[in-house]
């Protein structure tokens, strides 16, 4: 019989595997190396002030075995603050065993609890088919827009 995991808030002992996550959540999705040096430490700063965001994480028989990070933006449009779900990664071997979905639905049950968040986004690399079914399973819609940025911290 498989053993259930369970969703909890992280914790600062999971900044190394949240890390590590983060850097395989890039190479499989943007074909990125993300430097340790840096994403170590900028996990770290979420863990320590919840002003920047927090991360939840799916634990099975005391391993992380999935994560997200929620982030928060202000929308004066709608008087009401929007989180947004960033940094999801799911361990290959847990795949489409419910994890995202269950980290998913505890972020949207805090949220929908909570007045004054107006609602939840996400984005994601446009050619990431699986993620883009796996939100429209849940009932996200995509909402239209494009992002635009600019990195200070990328080489031209």
């Amino acid at each position: 019989m498989e053993v259930p995991f369970q969703i909890r808030p992280a914790r600062l002992q999971d900044a190394a595997i949240i890390a590590e996550y983060n850097r395989a959540l890039a190479r499989e999705t943007e074909g990125r190396d993300l430097d340790p040096d840096r994403i170590g430490p900028g996990v770290v700063a979420v863990l320590e002030d919840a002003t920047k965001g927090r991360y939840l994480v799916a634990e099975r028989n005391g391993n992380v075995v999935g994560q997200l990070m929620v982030t928060f933006e202000w929308s004066d449009w709608r008087n009401g603050m929007f989180w947004w779900i960033q940094s999801v990664y799911v361990v290959p071997e847990e795949r489409g065993r419910g994890v995202f979905g269950a980290l998913y639905r505890a972020v949207e049950s805090e949220a929908r609890a909570n007045p004054g968040i107006c609602g939840i986004r996400l984005y994601m690399e446009h050619h990431n088919e699986r993620a883009r079914v796996a939100y429209l399973k849940l009932g996200m819609k995509q909402a239209g827009y494009e992002v635009f940025e600019t990195d200070f911290t990328r080489s031209a």
